[in-house]
């Protein structure tokens, strides 16, 4: 087997000083949890308590990438692996696995999942290297008793990202829309019968009806080869970004937003968005701050 090859070239820690740094976490670990001297806030933590956590320090992982902080990266990558240590010395204290279960299983998987790579097999193609990818996959929802197509995809996912993994499962077997101008066509079949909800405004419909807005939505990133929680999350800091120029801009001439009302903050609203269009420029034709 080729396993050797992992660690061939030494980039940033050894694998000595790696395993030295473990330990330690592990150790740091043991003693916060420790019922005596231990500390109480983590002591008093378990499996539900902590999984908020895991979910939120992934996302700060995901928000250092977006915003190219490789100096913070390390930081927030070690948040994370908090979290799976964590886990592991709770399971470990019921007697359940510990953290060596948690790295060999999933050092196992990418074996098995690998196998152009660990193994015999001579798929180096990437259509046969996916495939054998998903075989392996089936195999082990199988192994785990989760039938059917959709089996193994998380509930506690964000719905924005379980809802595209939901569709991209089903368009494996042929149940899909055949391209992206389906699924605008789609889309506005579910605007009209949204809109179609909105005089009789009756929460448990228009509840029903944005659901599957917001649906198609994540289908149709999906079609256009898009991730439709980057494209969230991007839009969102898009509007952060052009908000708080709005407010600094209205700060600047001793009013708040409050204070300000619609029209003046639509007003600025565009002028921030003809700012970014063109900033070399937009300091000599919009308002607000350079």
């Amino acid at each position: 087997m080729a396993v050797a090859r992992l660690g061939s070239e030494d980039r940033g820690l050894s694998a000595s000083r790696a395993e030295a740094e473990l330990r330690r976490l592990l150790d740091i670990m043991a003693a916060l949890r420790a019922p005596e001297g231990g500390c109480p806030w983590d002591r008093a933590q378990n499996f539900e308590t902590i999984a908020p956590y895991t979910i939120e320090e992934a996302y700060e992982v995901a928000d250092a990438i977006a915003r190219r902080d490789f100096a913070a990266l390390p930081d927030e990558l070690g948040d994370l692996l908090f979290q799976v240590v964590f886990h592991a010395r709770m399971a470990e204290e019921e007697g359940r696995f510990g953290f060596a279960e948690v790295a060999r299983a999933i050092a196992d998987k990418m074996l098995r999942r690998h196998p152009h790579v660990f193994g015999e097999a001579a798929a180096r193609d990437a259509g046969m290297q996916a495939r054998a990818w998903e075989e392996q996959k089936h195999a082990e929802r199988a192994a785990r008793a989760e039938g059917g197509t959709l089996g193994g995809i998380a509930v506690g996912l964000p719905a924005l990202v379980r809802a595209q993994k939901l569709t991209a499962r089903a368009a494996r077997v042929g149940f899909d829309w055949p391209d992206a101008e389906a699924v605008l066509a789609k889309l506005d079949e579910e605007v009209a019968e949204l809109r179609a909800e909105l005089p009789q405004a009756e929460p448990a419909r228009l509840e029903d009806e944005l659901g599957d807005m917001l649906f198609v939505l994540a289908n149709l990133a999906r079609k256009l080869g898009l991730d439709a929680e980057t494209c969230l999350r991007q839009a969102n800091a898009k509007f952060t970004r052009r908000f708080t120029a709005v407010e600094a801009a209205l700060a600047a001439t001793g009013t708040t937003a409050a204070e300000a009302g619609l029209e003046a903050m639509e007003e600025l609203w565009q002028a921030v968005k003809r700012q970014e269009a063109a900033p070399e420029t937009a300091h000599e034709t919009a308002p607000g701050p350079a």
